[in-house]
């Protein structure tokens, strides 16, 4: 994956889709049933992406979403992380991203194959925390749950290998664009 332009990632003041200043729920609300098309009917797009854990920093987690607005020539992608670590509190960051990005996260998940892919086999969600991964991709709609992956021996030692090694890899593929637009985004300062 290259390097995303910054003209990809443009913010958005008027989008405003809830008021983050008060804070009700710890995570993302979850978008049920509110699929916008894009082009053409059959090619609705939805992801999120959670992992998190209750321990004794309370509940720590970081969930990203991305959801098509409009006539399907952006989407707003939305991002939360929570650690009580030394005290920290939920960083809530929104932007809207082109069509180009969200044409880039499809081909990501094409090339991957995770929708041919079954979360049967893979470790159950446990104390240590669990990740979920959801993906509308036109008419395939998939929801995985498991366990946190701490590094590849876990998913090496699985009872799916090759299926959790896809995730895997998408996932780290997944954070790697949004961190970068992340940064892109919010903390360039202008010249």
């Amino acid at each position: 994956m290259g390097t995303i332009p910054l003209f990809l990632a443009f913010p958005s003041p008027a989008l405003q889709l809830e008021d983050t200043s008060r804070d009700i729920s710890p995570t993302l609300p979850i978008v049920a049933n509110t699929v916008v098309t894009m082009a053409a009917p059959n090619d609705q797009f939805y992801l999120r992406y959670y992992s998190g854990h209750s321990g004794r920093f309370g509940h720590e987690f970081l969930e990203f979403d991305f959801r098509v607005v409009g006539d399907g020539r952006s989407a707003v992608a939305r991002y939360a992380n929570n650690s009580n670590y030394r005290n920290d509190s939920l960083i809530r960051k929104e932007m809207c991203v082109s069509a180009l990005i969200v044409d880039e996260i499809k081909r990501i998940i094409k090339t991957s194959e995770i929708l041919k892919e079954d979360d049967s086999k893979w470790p159950q969600k446990n104390k240590d925390g669990r990740q979920e991964l959801e993906i509308r991709l036109g008419n395939d709609h998939i929801s995985f749950e498991t366990a946190k992956i701490g590094s590849l021996v876990d998913v090496t030692e699985s009872a799916d290998p090759e299926g959790l090694r896809v995730f895997y890899y998408l996932v780290q593929d997944l954070k790697a664009l949004v961190f970068s637009l992340i940064a892109l985004h919010f903390k360039i300062k202008p010249i």
